[in-house]
């Protein structure tokens, strides 16, 4: 039976999650990426530089991050098994925990729910604020139940299925470059002026790594909302991500609810497709029935977490 490390990295981040204290002490490992890049934006994406070399900077900012975080993860890799034996493998899936969101990403919705259901909708506003882009202030009650199961949906790929993907792949560096390159998309690969030439490198990057653990997280909805498979292969590529779609497709469907639309960023209204079939109007219960979801999703990665232990 091989070294059962996605399983323990599983279980501790379901647990534990990342507690407040430690945050506050050392921050979260994802932290020195955010550094990392943040150095390298200010440094190389400037508007004197034409677009050609801003892109090829971004480019260069990728492979750093790629070359740091794996380099850093095989590192550590080698010196656990090297200090520890036999019993290394626990602390290459202590050094896995940190980049795993089961935990977080259930603790940070289902406020959202709680607030909804007793009739507080400025405070679910605000919950749902620390999650979603979108400008909040004068989202309703439905568009909040809405954008807190998109985010659930979404996030159940970035955070949970494509973490424990990469780690099974390629153990601990495949975990950490996978989480290196998703914060360089959530910080420099957008559409806007300033990050369309230096970003581009990160937003295709994190597309290409997403492209299996996306649509396997798909499928795992759909397997543990016990439907959706058809409103998941019809609308899941009316996303604008190529990815993102198949788990808020799959959502949409199990929920028999409607999501995506109109949304706002930065005062500007984007006119998106809606995805789904069912009911316009999202309520409480619906991301209630959506957090049931994603529990019994991440149950499932728990299975072929232990299986693929067990049998390899």
């Amino acid at each position: 039976m091989a070294e059962p490390v996605a399983l323990a990295a599983l279980a501790l981040d379901a647990v534990l999650g990342w507690p407040d204290a430690v945050y506050r002490r050392i921050g979260h490992p994802v932290g020195l990426f955010a550094r990392l890049i943040q150095a390298c934006e200010r440094g190389w994406n400037r508007s004197r530089f034409s677009n050609a070399a801003r892109r090829g900077l971004g480019i260069l900012t990728v492979a750093l991050l790629i070359a740091f975080a794996g380099g850093a993860g095989w590192a550590l890799t080698c010196l656990f098994h090297r200090a520890f034996g036999a019993f290394g493998w626990v602390a290459v899936a202590m050094a896995a925990w940190p980049a795993l969101a089961q935990r977080s990403l259930f603790d940070h919705v289902r406020p959202v729910a709680r607030h909804l259901g007793r009739g507080n909708p400025e405070e679910a506003r605000h919950a749902v604020a620390m999650i979603v882009g979108r400008d909040t202030r004068h989202l309703d009650e439905a568009s909040i139940a809405r954008a807190a199961i998109e985010s659930l949906a979404e996030s159940f790929c970035d955070g949970v299925a494509a973490p424990l993907f990469w780690l099974l792949v390629g153990g601990l560096p495949g975990i950490w470059i996978y989480k290196a390159i998703n914060t360089a998309d959530s910080l420099i690969g957008h559409k806007e002026e300033r990050w369309r030439c230096f970003g581009w490198a990160a937003a295709r990057a994190d597309d290409l790594l997403n492209l299996a653990p996306a649509r396997i997280g798909g499928v795992l909805i759909c397997l543990a909302g016990g439907g959706g498979w058809r409103i998941m292969l019809r609308d899941a590529r009316k996303h604008a991500s190529p990815n993102a779609g198949w788990t808020e497709a799959a959502m949409a469907g199990a929920l028999h609810v409607r999501l995506a639309g109109p949304v706002a960023y930065d005062g500007i209204m984007h006119d998106k497709e809606w995805i789904g079939g069912g009911e316009a109007g999202a309520t409480a219960s619906h991301i209630d029935g959506a957090l049931r979801i994603y529990l019994r999703a991440c149950l499932l990665l728990w299975i072929i977490a232990g299986g693929m232990a067990w049998a390899l």
